[in-house]
């Protein structure tokens, strides 16, 4: 049985004269957490943009879950099983925490416009059951969060507000989750409590692969299975974070050090 979720070859991506990625090739195991990391600017947004759908390559492959994915759209990746967050918030802070996680679940409802107008007993029982499962899933971070399903988002402190982006690509139940940075905004101690309520209820989603792009190298040394280490847009070393942390290269580019 094949245990790789995710393969690149040759992956490229060009922006004019500026090459973002270079011939990267990744391979990624089903199950693991993976630290992606480099300096500013080594292409780490942009390899999480490209096999995301958002960014067309320029040339290579990308092959996720069996299938060649390499020109398919954002709808299509997330319709079989990859969900991301962002760097920056990409809540809709004025709507309810409900109605930021439910647009998780667009294209998975059955209602339609016409038939949520001729046929309100099936629209009105979509509705509780979606309610019912968003409140689940906010209570598996905190009970608090979920009595505040119908409040505004903006009253929310950074940490639930983390909380509901994160709820929202586990809404369908991902088998390959991409974390942009998610310490952005928050403190030490947040992040680790978010983090580790995030590995604490992987096993209720069938333990979905999560590579994560973080700078707390802390963090990345303690949820990590295995790094991949990017600079220029090149893969310049692989392995654990014992093992990448070692390498004279990542020093050099990464932390700064001969």
């Amino acid at each position: 049985m094949n245990d790789t979720i995710l393969a690149t070859s040759g992956l490229t991506v060009r922006f004019g004269g500026l090459v973002a990625l270079s011939e990267l090739n990744v391979s990624i195991s089903k199950g693991d957490v993976i630290g992606l990391i480099g300096p500013n600017g080594s292409g780490k947004t942009t390899f999480f943009n490209t096999i995301s759908g958002l960014v067309r390559s320029s040339s290579g492959s990308i092959i996720f879950d069996g299938s060649d994915t390499t020109k398919m759209k954002v709808d299509q990746l997330a319709s079989r099983g990859l969900a991301r967050t962002f760097q920056r918030s990409r809540l809709c802070l004025p709507l309810s925490v409900f109605d930021n996680i439910a647009l998780g679940a667009q294209g998975r409802l059955s209602s339609t416009l016409w038939g949520n107008i001729v046929r309100r007993s099936a629209f009105h029982a979509e509705l509780r059951q979606l309610v019912e499962q968003i409140e689940d899933l906010l209570s598996n971070f905190d009970d608090n969060l979920a009595r505040k399903i119908f409040d505004s988002t903006e009253t929310l402190g950074m940490i639930d507000r983390r909380r509901v982006e994160i709820c929202r690509a586990l809404l369908g139940k991902p088998s390959l989750l991409l974390l942009d940075e998610p310490s952005a905004g928050m403190t030490h101690d947040e992040t680790n409590q978010l983090m580790d309520e995030i590995l604490a209820i992987r096993p209720k989603f069938g333990d979905p692969t999560i590579v994560i792009v973080e700078h707390e190298m802390g963090l990345i040394e303690r949820i990590t299975d295995h790094c991949i280490v990017l600079n220029y847009g090149q893969k310049i070393c692989e392995g654990t974070f014992r093992e990448v942390s070692a390498d004279s290269a990542v020093r050099r580019a990464y932390l700064g050090q001969s």
